[in-house]
């Protein structure tokens, strides 16, 4: 591509993927057993975890956080947020984030067109005495959870069904006055934000200039690289960037304008990523990660961002009819060093001990040989036994022949764990 103004680093297609994985804590695997600082180490390196609640195989953070981590225990992140080192928070989606954030994503809330904001401020008008005297409920008798309050009439056609006391409680959660307390069973547990976050009310919220330069700095942070008109999606801000609107920035050094080849448009690169992405332009980031990763993970939530990357086109299906669905109901990425090589629906029957690849895909142009069923083979066992779903059936694979290299670099890895551990 043609040299922007201000560039200073050249990087290869390679080296901008293996920068952005490297920021995102997914160039390599963990060399380490995993411990709870590591939990909120990693929220606050992507700065937000999006939380969704479908639990074919284990839920959408706690996967986001097994990607990166490795065998870890997912109660710590249900710890983290009973202990108010995280907080929920609408944000690129429904999302945890560190609770260092909170004057930052309030702010940002309060001034900006949020969907989830003005459907409650919406709500909030059409129900105010109702929605007044169900905040005094929590007030007088404490933290509350949708269940506690039975429905009274037929299935409500508004907000997904949900019964009146459920769409009150979120709108009362987007506009502030309540707060996530905890999660049981990962249900919410709604309580005032006075009594989960005593000092909430009293933080000085950012101004709009300070707003906008926090949200800049920490989209590209967690990104590693980035184009200007990706950024915006990270925190789901509007309008879209244009390269002329980091001009500014670029001139005080807080971003590094890149050529990226491939790429028709300039990257940016974080001040703080500068010695990262030097060694990304000296070649000197080797991928060797092999993991799955979540639907809702931040390296594919951009399907724009996802495509330019790694050449690979997702489109999440869960919420797509059976019968026009491609790809399955909840398909995993296959992360396997440094390129997003295929994908596949899985389903862990945990009673059973049973971790389900109903199909499997590889991305076209992927070579399905030894070495690579191998990778995938790891991604796959290791995801499996944390599941506590050890034993793995493929049910189809495409290619069609890649099942068989496949199930064989399974056994092997099998064979290898039986012998370990007798």
């Amino acid at each position: 591509m043609k040299r922007a103004a201000g560039t200073v680093l050249e990087l290869s297609a390679s080296g901008a993927r293996a920068l952005h994985l490297a920021a995102q804590g997914l160039l390599v695997a963990p060399k380490k057993a995993a411990t709870r600082a590591d939990v909120l180490a990693a929220i606050r390196r992507m700065q937000l975890l999006q939380i969704d609640t479908i639990h074919v195989v284990a839920r959408s953070p706690y996967l986001v956080l097994f990607s990166r981590l490795g065998d870890y225990r997912p109660e710590w992140l249900d710890a983290l947020l009973d202990e108010r080192q995280i907080f929920e928070v609408w944000a690129h989606e429904a999302s945890f984030a560190p609770i260092e954030d909170y004057a930052l994503h309030r702010k940002n809330l309060e001034t900006k067109n949020h969907w989830g904001m003005n459907r409650a401020r919406r709500t909030l008008r059409a129900n105010k005495k109702k929605m007044l005297a169900l905040l005094e409920h929590v007030r007088a008798n404490g933290p509350v959870k949708t269940s506690d309050f039975e429905r009274t009439r037929g299935k409500s056609d508004s907000w997904w069904g949900w019964k009146d006391e459920k769409r009150w409680l979120e709108a009362w959660f987007a506009v502030g006055e309540l707060m996530i307390a905890r999660r049981e069973n990962f249900h919410r547990v709604y309580d005032l934000r006075d009594r989960v976050y005593p000092s909430a009310a009293s933080l000085p919220l950012p101004s709009s200039g300070e707003l906008e330069r926090a949200l800049v700095e920490k989209a590209a942070l967690a990104l590693g690289v980035t184009q200007a008109r990706w950024l915006n999606d990270y925190f789901r801000t509007k309008p879209r960037y244009r390269d002329a609107d980091f001009d500014a920035w670029v001139a005080d050094g807080l971003l590094i304008r890149v050529a990226v080849d491939g790429w028709n448009a300039p990257g940016y690169v974080h001040r703080d990523n500068a010695a990262l992405a030097a060694k990304a332009a000296r070649g000197q980031l080797e991928a060797t990660h092999r993991t799955l990763l979540s639907p809702f993970d931040p390296v594919v939530w951009d399907r724009e961002r996802a495509l330019g990357m790694f050449a690979f086109d997702y489109r999440l299906e869960c919420y797509t009819p059976a019968p026009k669905r491609r790809h399955g109901y909840f398909v995993l990425p296959i992360l396997s060093r440094g390129a997003l090589v295929g994908r596949l629906d899985a389903k862990a029957h945990r009673a059973d001990g049973v971790f389900e690849v109903k199909a499997l895909f590889l991305e076209e142009g992927v070579r399905p040989d030894d070495a690579l069923a191998a990778d995938v083979a790891f991604a796959i066992a290791r995801a499996a036994a944390w599941h506590a779903t050890p034993r793995v059936e493929i049910a189809r694979t495409d290619p069609a022949r890649f099942r068989r290299a496949l199930n064989a670099a399974l056994e092997m890895l099998l064979r290898s764990a039986a012998g370990e551990s007798s």
